[in-house]
């Protein structure tokens, strides 16, 4: 295949796949469940796509506007773009998912940010893909809630020009802007441009970000096309997390906020070259060098409890260089033979520094506010350098014209080594820090999958898959000790094990009767799990003793319910428990086994109805529906109730060049929360959501 006939085919796969269903399901293809254009009907794997004009309509101010709309899949807002995720795992900021761009990690191991997103331009995006479920046979490690990969948008074949402004209510403003270059000779240039702001609807939440983004396509001949994208963010967030509220507060003065001080200023850079190599006969070789740079000046709002001994400045900054190698050969036999294999490398060098701070606090209707800081005494700086080789094989093949089946395997061997700034082991300003240590990690993770299919317009499949997920740089680096005689916490810090994972699942997907649908079970277990429990001494100490388990339902339909009127459902019913789950805490043993894991929603649904009553006009009415859930790990101190919302987009084509756009959120104003938890204070605690919001843009294109 050439390159140009190569780009047409992923463009115009892109186009068919819509928001989780098209009005033709099967001919949709993914890119990110083998790292090659798949059909999506002899794909064992559950994988939602969204396209640039389901991008376009609904326009995201957060990534839950969009990535919502996928069966299984739901977004928490922290504040800003901030956000947790729930796919096959209750709502977590632990490393569960891996967040990719055009199929690169967009951080390196052991660094993981569950904001990640935020450091990708999504509203100007080709496309998301979402796998739901183990990715680590191809990607390595946290790949086992799911994947996440946001697509670079293509450059069209003609210049033009993009440009949109909207405004709306709490100081919301954006400018997202793009051109494109046109095809000149075997270069095609696209350029997109983010502008936001907005004042927050609560006090002290404030945010900005400017994002630019690149693509330059290059044929360098008929056979060899070069693809290189470039990526910067810089985010100014006010508040690392909304802050949450008692009851009373929740209900009567939700703009409160406790924890003001808190920020996060954020600086993201990525940098890759996509060299596509088409030797003919079906072989194929890509080499993918890479470049990112992160940095973040974090106060994190979880500094701000009753416990503020370990409130700090966090400065972080991580570099990667790698390179993603892949070969691919299809066999031109009767069983449609593929044969994908690769290495991936990389090398990320991170610095951490942590400054001590002295919380300012009052009290706002009897609860503490934390208002500002003094910065204190410098209690961490060591450099973390990451290394890692990855050899996988990926094998597709169909013994009869209705089956096709698949098998991967890879195995990743990592290094981290740690190198102390402040001395050897020592209590450095009151805190013990490590001396410089090294720890390697390896894994070998398997996959294995079939697809049935069961006319020409169904198919069944099923699949199973190994993941894991290596401790972060600062579980195994920073031990949080205050006491030199307690060092052996820092020690048992540096031995954690890699967190292991498997999952079954099975699903049917197709079309019957203009319905397009998707049923898929699942179940996924984890062991090995990071459990905090106190030692003999009283210190906390993480372990490797604890498992869960993720098992649930996630159904899409999609139809055509009367002319010009569309409906889609997106929905999943899932339970999330503790399998072993046991220690100590600082004033009892513990034992969640078997109870259901907190932050955990049962039901997670999305309707959509959309009407066109006029070719380029478009409106479009959603409920969003969330289950309740457990407040904390015993099961005992209540649920939060869930919450049904109703949203509402329209868009219209005025003439040519200009079109016009209004979202209305939150349409009855319902009191409801992004997050609540159970406090160390014994009360129930409410981060309260946005209420009704509007936004009004209009659009020019060229």
């Amino acid at each position: 295949m050439s390159a140009a006939v190569t780009r047409a085919f992923i463009a115009s796969a892109l186009c068919v796949a819509q928001t989780g269903f098209a009005d033709t399901l099967l001919p949709a293809v993914t890119v990110t469940a083998t790292r090659e254009q798949t059909l999506l009907s002899e794909t064992p794997s559950s994988v939602g796509v969204i396209d640039r004009s389901a991008i376009d309509f609904t326009r995201p101010s957060h990534p839950q506007q969009l990535l919502g709309q996928i069966p299984g899949v739901a977004i928490a807002v922290t504040n800003g773009e901030g956000h947790t995720t729930a796919i096959r795992q209750g709502f977590t900021t632990g490393p569960m998912y891996l967040f990719l761009e055009d199929g690169i990690p967009v951080r390196a191991t052991g660094n993981f940010n569950h904001n990640a997103l935020y450091e990708l331009n999504l509203p100007s995006a080709g496309g998301v893909e979402v796998v739901r479920g183990i990715g680590s046979a191809l990607y390595g490690s946290d790949a086992i809630g799911g994947l996440v990969n946001v697509l670079s948008r293509t450059p069209r074949e003609t210049a033009g020009a993009d440009i949109s402004v909207e405004g709306g209510s709490f100081g919301w403003g954006r400018v997202l802007g793009g051109i494109d270059s046109g095809r000149r000779g075997s270069n095609a240039l696209r350029a997109d441009l983010n502008l936001t702001h907005t004042d927050g609807w609560r006090d002290n939440t404030a945010y900005d970000r400017q994002s630019v983004n690149l693509r330059w396509d290059h044929e360098y001949d008929a056979r060899t096309l070069v693809k290189t994208i470039f990526g910067g963010t810089h985010i100014d967030q006010q508040t690392g997390a909304n802050s949450a509220l008692p009851l009373s507060l929740y209900l009567d003065n939700p703009t409160v906020n406790l924890r003001s001080a808190a920020y996060r200023k954020v600086d993201a850079l990525r940098l890759s070259s996509a060299i596509e190599k088409d030797l003919g006969q079906g072989i194929q070789l890509s080499f993918t060098p890479y470049f990112r740079d992160n940095r973040m000046d974090l106060n994190g709002s979880y500094n701000f409890s009753t416990d503020s001994s370990n409130a700090r400045i966090e400065n972080t900054r991580v570099q990667s260089y790698g390179l993603m190698t892949k070969f691919r050969q299809n066999f031109s036999d009767k069983m449609r033979t593929r044969l994908i294999a690769g290495l991936d490398l990389d090398y990320s060098p991170s610095q951490r520094q942590e400054d001590k701070i002295t919380l300012l606090m009052d009290t706002v209707a009897g609860q503490t506010r934390y208002y500002g800081y003094t910065l204190g005494a410098r209690i961490y700086d060591y450099e973390v350098t990451y290394k890692s080789a990855a050899p996988y094989l990926h094998l597709e093949l169909s013994p009869t014209d209705v089956l096709r089946l698949t098998a991967g395997l890879r195995y990743d061997y990592a290094n981290m080594s740690m190198q102390n700034n402040l001395g050897q082991s020592a209590m450095v300003n009151g805190f013990y820090q490590l001396a410089d240590s090294s720890v390697n990690f390896s894994r070998l993770s398997p996959k294995l999958g079939l697809t049935w299919a069961l006319s020409e317009s169904s198919h069944m499949f099923a699949s199973y898959n190994h993941g894991f997920r290596t401790p972060s740089e600062n579980q195994l680096f920073r031990s949080g000790v205050t006491s030199l005689a307690r060092s052996a916490a820092a020690t048992a810090a540096a031995a954690l094990r890699p967190i292991l994972a498997e999952q079954f699942e099975v699903g049917v997907r197709g079309e019957v009767q203009r319905w397009s649908y998707e049923l898929v079970a699942y179940h996924l277990k984890k062991q090995d799990d990071l459990l905090s429990q106190r030692d003999s001494s009283g210190v906390a100490v993480q372990t490797n003793n604890g498992s869960t388990e993720h098992q649930g339902v996630e159904l899409g339909l999609g139809t055509e319910i009367a002319p010009k009127l569309r409906l889609d459902l997106a929905a999943s019913y899932a339970k999330h428990r503790y399998r072993q789950w046991s220690g100590s805490s600082s004033t009892a043993s513990f034992n969640y086994s078997g109870n259901e894991i907190e932050n955990s929603p049962r039901l997670l649904a999305n309707l959509r109805l959309t009407w066109q009553p006029v070719k380029g006009t478009q409106a479009q009415l959603e409920w969003v529906e969330l289950g309740s859930y457990y407040l904390e790990a015993t099961n005992l101190q209540g649920k939060y109730d869930g919450h049904r919302l109703f949203n509402a987009r329209i868009s219209a084509q005025l003439d040519q060049h200009w079109s016009c756009f209004a979202r209305l959120t939150n349409l009855t104003d319902k009191r409801y929360a992004d997050s609540a938890s159970y406090s160390s204070t014994t009360a129930a605690m409410y981060s309260p959501g946005l209420p009704r919001a509007v936004y009004l843009g209009v659009q020019r294109t060229w």
